[in-house]
């Protein structure tokens, strides 16, 4: 039997939730050949009852140091960015100090910080994308925290401020990452880390949000937890965007000698499987009205929610297709339900009468480029928490 990722006792034998034909990756999109081999696979998930966190019992996947944002460039992410980084540098004063992130990616966030009065610095493990970081100008070196007592780049000098953007859930080691973060900051450091959170999953029943890639679903009490116990004392910690958690926090002056037990009780699953019952009865609703008035549907959002709502409904049988901008996804398919991956410009060539925003937080966003590129005639829908709502 599988151990709890953070506290390493074993975990519950029966699962809180199961999810069958989830898409087995959210990054390893398969072209057509590799449709023939790629299918769902199916998750469980677990709550240790020792320390609280809720977490898969799958492995992690193949990518897990690495950091793709498909949706890093978006006026919603940069904007929130934006808010994160200037509330953070002038209640805590942090001008002209060294800023890392950790797991930066091609640098989209990195580039907004560049707009500040800071030194801004990336470590991110692929080398294609620390490349093309280093091509946008950001300095950006590849590495990746996988040892307590690493030394980041040359090591010389510590760095004043971390900054972790939805990349400790996909970690199945976090307290080793965040020790060797710990070890690499200046007296006094401080850290920003985001985390989608567990709260909002079990809020809304969207248990399309889970996907094998996020190994940890982390709550407001067991983020907490785990940064505790791992040299940080939290400062904030709230919900932003409606699903994420993030939190502010300082290191320590001394280790912690003993991790604190977390009085977590165990949680109700029941909002994930109502979820499930419901989001299937809405849309074979919504299908059953397009089917009688004859029109068309396409699916727009090419990530882990369109991706393991596709699968686990009727949409991968009677969507045309999936709209995505990153151009790395196009002329892909989903994996699992195998729908087709196409630009938006695909829309021209292969009308649709209704599309279907899978993308929770850019909902707004991409309905505005729907309706401008488009045309107001397009029926727009959308999936907020466990329902079907037209915009």
């Amino acid at each position: 039997m599988k151990s709890c990722i953070v506290c390493k006792k074993q975990l519950p034998d029966k699962p809180v939730f199961k999810l069958v034909n989830a898409p087995a990756s959210a990054q390893d999109i398969p072209d057509k050949e590799g449709c023939k081999k790629d299918k769902g696979i199916e998750l469980g998930l677990y709550q240790c009852s020792h320390c609280g966190l809720v977490q898969l019992d799958c492995e992690p996947v193949s990518y897990y140091k690495d950091v793709i944002r498909a949706g890093g460039y978006s006026t919603t992410m940069t904007e929130l960015r934006r808010r994160e980084y200037r509330h953070l540098i002038d209640t805590y004063h942090l001008e002209g100090r060294r800023f890392l992130e950790v797991g930066c990616g091609r640098g989209e966030f990195l580039q907004v910080l560049a707009e500040f009065p800071v030194k801004a610095y990336g470590m991110e493990h692929q080398p294609e994308l620390a490349r093309e970081a280093r091509k946008a100008g950001l300095f950006v070196w590849e590495e990746f925290p996988d040892r307590p007592d690493q030394r980041f780049g040359d090591g010389e000098e510590p760095f004043d401020v971390f900054l972790s953007f939805n990349f400790l859930e996909h970690q199945p080691e976090p307290d080793v990452m965040l020790q060797a973060i710990w070890r690499n900051l200046s007296e006094n450091g401080m850290g920003l880390v985001t985390v989608p959170a567990l709260e909002y999953i079990l809020e809304q029943g969207s248990y399309y949000e889970l996907l094998c890639d996020h190994i940890a679903c982390y709550s407001l009490e067991t983020l907490k937890g785990l940064l505790e116990n791992n040299g940080f004392a939290v400062l904030e910690e709230r919900i932003i965007n409606r699903d994420t958690i993030e939190a502010v926090v300082r290191k320590k002056a001394v280790w912690p000698t003993d991790a604190e037990e977390l009085s977590e009780k165990m949680i109700s699953f029941d909002s994930l499987t109502e979820g499930y019952r419901v989001i299937n009865q809405e849309i074979d609703e919504l299908l059953e009205v397009l089917k009688e008035k004859g029109e068309t549907l396409a699916v727009w959002g090419a990530g882990h929610q369109g991706f393991t709502l596709a699968a686990t409904t009727r949409l991968r049988a009677a969507a045309r297709y999936m709209i995505d901008s990153a151009p790395f996804k196009q002329g892909r398919y989903a994996p699992a339900s195998h729908l087709l991956i196409v630009a938006p410009e695909h829309f021209f060539q292969e009308p649709v009468d209704a599309v279907l925003i899978v993308a929770p937080g850019y909902s707004d966003e991409i309905a505005g480029i729907i309706r401008k590129r488009f045309g107001e005639e397009v029926r727009i829908l959308t999936v907020r928490t466990s329902h079907v709502e037209r915009l």
